[in-house]
């Protein structure tokens, strides 16, 4: 069902209090003002308004969102394969995928990113991608915090967050930002903008835009290998030779237009979509010119990998090259295989010659986001409406990676590559009809029903022939493929749909002036894996005029994507310390299936919620407490070392650079969990300072446990899903506003948290990076002066106090020297690690 679509409105001869007690059937759709939770719901709901969007200070809609909403998550992810060009966020404690997004209450598409360098919580997730919604666009922002498949679907097991589209018939805006760190990078520069017109004298034509391009951030230091490179007297080994930080995003754009008109006899049409394109670059791992397998050398840095340019065994023979220093470039051995002046530098070739530092791919990719929803809706009788509509929704991913070698080419390899390309497209069909019935309750019962059919596809599209390739010193020990993400071969090549559709009825009862309760049943059908009932049971008492009582129990599910079950790529990521090729695949692939691996079924959950709100003259409060179990959760698997009949049977089977693979994982459903906590929130207003305050307190405690598990799924995964994230997070806001200036500052509390570094976590026995990182508190603040009732310029901060999380120091733990990757700050920090941010902004309203 769409949410929101129609208000059902009391009859004229109840009491005013039912008329205020009118609600839209699923959440609240339009302006309403503080407090942020609806009131009149039976589950929670955040209402996050234009204006506090707008002073935020922020140009990302996670961290929008983020910073209003204490259960969500939203990490900085470096040197995370194409995690880095789509973020993911986690409601509750749960993986991106778990909440489903909605654009005017229709269903969002997913993106074409699979984060298989998810950080524990998100290995595997897809989601859609919500950086694509640009702020200037919404009326405001509803976030759901219920289970609610019942009532939409799967990927509702968290919560559902809804984004409203400006529906202005005039007037607009246009605002320019720009911003740095304080460490002198990421400089952010945006302009976007808002425009309201008429579409004929009965309807709306709102469009938005926003532009943005953001540079690299970096947070490093030098790797110990480089610096004992660069000692020994190797000076093309760069200064920093990896990055950890954000990454560049060049040419952010979004257009997104919401159409509306009136048709006459209570019906419209409408009309909304966007186009939204963006480049991204980040970091990767440095390859050591001693020690990168299947390049520099493959025997763990104690010879040098040399190619025999003629073939093994004939014409001129090529010495071996015993690494004895750490500066093989000036060992007298490696100088007669870079001698071009005799038979042996001219027939001998080690990669040291092309890039005698090493090298440090970089990885990123263009994002294009398309999407369209048409549809009318509006009255049948006075009793009845209706709402229908279709849509389709596109998300490419082309990805690039620089700076790196196919090996197997040797001196002819090139060094940029485009190894693929993801395609998701997915079309919606929703009949939704809602009925209201005089059975002489306090109000008339409310049963809505409908349908909705939805198709998804998931392309795979083969890289250039250079990124999968296997050339002509495959043979000698040289990897196949772009090095760190080889390309997708034909072979891998291909589109995988499936279709569903589903049929649902809901219905709610307001029995007296102060008890309401609703009933949802969803019957779901998917032509792979079959079909699934769900349920959900709310109700809400008011106690007395300012005290109600709410609460929820439902079930729900999360279909595995069609990517998630046919998707194989390979992978570079560290294990214990180490560098290594890993091969991510499907569930059928016959290794996987001796490793463990079994076809993918839905998650299934079991929430319960129970809350109160409650008035104290100014103060408002509410309180809710949920538990939500899930069942068969999707994830990637543990990485298993691959044995030499596994590698056969990977190669017969089309999968790329397999000498060089050391592990591989699969997705599965292996594990369940049990997700418990607790949301409060205050708010506040009055008079102070010669001007109207408005204060905001807002906490959430949240713990996933791991009820069970096996070794598909590993140790270090449970320990990165119960630790990960900080069990408390809390924010306080104080909102003032005077004639010409308006002051917000945002206080945010974030918990202790798992710090994690490079993906490594250890045993008891074998301990890795983690550590129990210290709990912090950052500062938001923007001042805004209004030059003209048109005009105003803000200037603010984000982290004022410029705070970092804990600084690497695992010594102890691992036995490695401190930084022994390049980073300094655990990358797992749930308020980044790049400091403060300082920005200046100016808007015009006409």
């Amino acid at each position: 069902m769409a949410l929101g679509t129609f208000t059902v409105a009391a009859e004229e001869d109840n009491s005013q209090k039912a008329k205020e007690k009118s609600v839209e059937r699923i959440a609240v759709v339009g302006t309403r003002s503080a407090p942020r939770s609806v009131d009149d719901s039976p589950v929670p709901i955040d209402l996050i308004g234009a204006e506090e969007l707008e002073r935020s200070g922020n140009t990302d809609m996670l961290e929008l969102v983020k910073g209003t909403v204490p259960s969500l998550n939203v990490h900085t992810n470096p040197i995370s394969d194409a995690a880095s060009l789509v973020r993911p966020a986690n409601l509750r404690g749960l993986s991106a995928d778990s909440t489903l997004i909605l654009v005017n209450g229709k269903r969002r598409h997913r993106s074409s990113v699979i984060a298989l360098l998810g950080g524990g919580i998100n290995d595997g997730a897809q989601g859609p991608d919500i950086s694509v919604i640009p702020s200037a666009a919404l009326k405001q922002i509803e976030v759901l915090r219920d289970g609610a498949a019942a009532q939409y679907g799967s990927d509702a097991i968290a919560g559902v967050m809804n984004f409203v589209l400006k529906d202005d018939s005039e007037g607009g805006s246009l605002t320019v930002r720009h911003g740095s760190y304080y460490e002198g990078d990421g400089d952010t520069t945006e302009i976007n903008g808002n425009i309201g017109m008429e579409l004929s004298r009965d309807g709306f034509a709102n469009l938005s835009f926003q532009y943005k391009n953001a540079d690299a951030t970096n947070r490093s230091v030098q790797r110990p290998d480089a610096q004992s490179m660069i000692d020994a007297g190797n000076t093309n080994v760069s200064e920093l030779a990896q990055i950890w930080g954000s990454p560049e995003i060049n040419d952010d754009i979004t257009i997104f237009g919401n159409f509306g008109l009136d048709l006459g006899k209570g019906r419209e049409a409408y009309m909304f979509g966007n186009y939204s394109e963006r480049s991204v670059r980040g970091g990767f791992y440095f390859r050591n010119p001693q020690l990168r397998g299947g390049v520099f050398s493959n025997d763990g840095g104690e010879t040098l990998l040399i190619a025999d340019l003629d073939g093994l065994n004939n014409g001129v023979e090529c010495p071996t090259v015993n690494i004895t220093t750490d500066n093989v470039l000036d060992q007298a051995d490696y100088g007669l295989i870079a001698d071009p002046n005799t038979p042996v530098g001219q027939n001998c070739f080690a990669f040291n010659e092309m890039v005698p530092g090493g090298f440090t791919p970089n990885f990123g990719g263009t994002v294009i986001d398309t999407a369209i929803t048409m549809g009318t809706r509006g009255e049948i009788t006075d009793t009845l409406s209706y709402d229908i509509s279709g849509s389709v929704g596109r998300n490419e991913s082309s990805y690039v990676i620089y700076n790196t070698v196919n090996a197997s080419l040797g001196p002819d390899t090139p060094r940029d590559f485009s190894p693929g390309q993801h395609i998701q497209l997915e079309k919606f069909l929703n009949i939704d009809l809602v009925k209201e019935l005089d059975v002489g309750l306090y109000s008339p019962l409310i049963i809505a029903g409908g349908y909705e059919y939805h198709q998804e596809t998931f392309e795979v599209i083969a890289g250039d022939v250079e990124s999968f390739t296997a050339g002509p010193l495959t043979d000698q020990g040289f990897g196949i493929g772009s090095n760190g993400f080889p390309g997708f071969k034909p072979s891998a090549a291909g589109e995988f749909s499936r279709q569903n559709y589903a049929l649902y009825v809901d219905i709610e009862a307001q029995y007296t002036d102060r008890f309401l309760m609703g009933y949802a049943l969803r019957y779901e059908d998917y032509s792979t894996f079959g079909d699934t009932t769900n349920y959900k049971v709310t109700a809400q008492f008011d106690v007395t005029d300012d005290f109600s009582l709410r609460g929820s129990i439902s079930s729900g599910f999360r279909a595995p994507t069609v990517g998630q079950a046919n998707y194989a790529n390979v992978q570079t990521n560290l294990d214990g310390g180490v560098l290594v090729d890993s091969a991510l695949l499907p569930p059928s692939n016959p290794v996987a299936t001796q490793l463990g691996a079994t076809e993918l079924t839905p998650e299934e959950s079991q929430s319960v919620a129970f809350g109160a709100v409650w008035t104290i003259d100014e103060f408002h409060f509410t309180l809710d407490y949920y538990n939500i179990e899930v069942t068969d959760r999707v994830s990637q698997s543990a990485k298993y070392n691959l044995s030499e009949t596994d590698k056969a049977k990977l190669k017969a089977d089309g999968v790329p650079n397999v000498d060089s693979i050391q592990q591989v994982s699969f997705f599965t459903n292996d594990f369940d969990t049990t997700t418990e906590g607790l949301d409060f929130i205050a708010n506040y207003s009055t008079d102070l300072l010669d001007g109207s305050s408005v204060f905001s307190l807002a906490y959430n405690w949240n713990e996933t446990t791991v009820d069970e598990y096996t070794a598909v799924t590993g140790d270090g995964k449970v320990s990165r899903l119960e630790n990960d994230l900080p069990n408390h997070r809390a924010t306080f806001t104080w909102a003032q506003n005077w004639d010409d200036f308006n002051m917000f500052t945002r206080v945010n509390y974030f918990g202790e948290f798992q710090g994690v570094h490079v993906d490594w976590v250890g045993s008891p026995e074998e301990p890795g990076t983690e550590i129990n990182a210290d709990a912090e508190v950052t500062v938001d603040v923007e001042l805004t002066y209004h030059a003209t009732e048109d005009l105003s310029v803000s200037v603010g901060a984000q982290n004022i106090f410029d705070v970092y999380p804990s600084e690497l120091a695992f010594e102890e733990q691992t036995g490695s020297p401190n930084n022994s990757w390049g980073g300094k700050y655990y990358e797992t920090s749930p308020f980044g690690f790049n400091g403060g941010f300082y920005y200046l902004k100016a808007t015009y309203k006409f």
